[in-house]
């Protein structure tokens, strides 16, 4: 931890400071506050991509028809590192392994290669023949927009994670130019 004592530098840092050095010049280019690694929260982010058809029901321009998308995901969660050197994961927020192994089992399985349909629609006799004649089928309750989609994501991935790390945003990128987000500081 940093301290600030009477009559010295405006600041002493015993643990993490690896420039610490008193000098005029140097006490105006450092930072005010010194930075444990240890015990600050990190921002990780992990990419995914999957190849995913769809069909808006009742929508007004060509998404009504079925067609699909190169999805790339973004996700970053936070977290302490681990501060245990008998870890075997010391060091780290979650390991990038354990996050992936996570959004491949409730995102990328699923929805990779399927057609996703909204079942509260006509698309539910869609979905039925579809299935049918051997396709993947993905039946949801929602809309299929990547804004419905990303939401959904949200609470998948959020109910997986362990309790020390919290999910902090998702990027869905439909298009390269088009992408929809959820950013948990927003959902208050």
């Amino acid at each position: 931890k940093c301290t600030k004592e009477k009559n010295s530098a405006p600041f002493s840092c015993k643990k993490l400071c690896p420039l610490q050095d008193n000098s005029k010049k140097m006490r105006n280019l450092l930072p005010k506050i010194c930075i444990n690694a240890m015990d600050s929260i990190i921002r990780i982010t992990k990419e995914f991509t999957f190849e995913t058809g769809h069909a808006l029901h009742g929508y007004d321009g060509l998404c009504k028809n079925v067609h699909g998308h190169s999805y790339k995901l973004s996700v970053s969660v936070k977290g302490r590192p681990i501060n245990d050197p008998n870890h075997v994961k010391n060091g780290m927020v979650i390991d990038f392994s354990d996050l992936k192994k996570i959004v491949k089992e409730e995102i990328v399985v699923p929805f990779d290669h399927a057609t996703v349909l909204n079942i509260n629609t006509p698309h539910k006799e869609l979905a039925d023949e579809m299935e049918q004649r051997g396709h993947k089928i993905l039946r949801v309750n929602y809309q299929p927009t990547s804004e419905m989609m990303v939401t959904d994501f949200a609470k998948k991935i959020s109910a997986r994670l362990p309790k020390n790390i919290v999910l902090v945003g998702l990027k869905l990128r439909e298009t390269e130019t088009s992408f929809a987000e959820w950013l948990a500081e927003e959902q208050h």
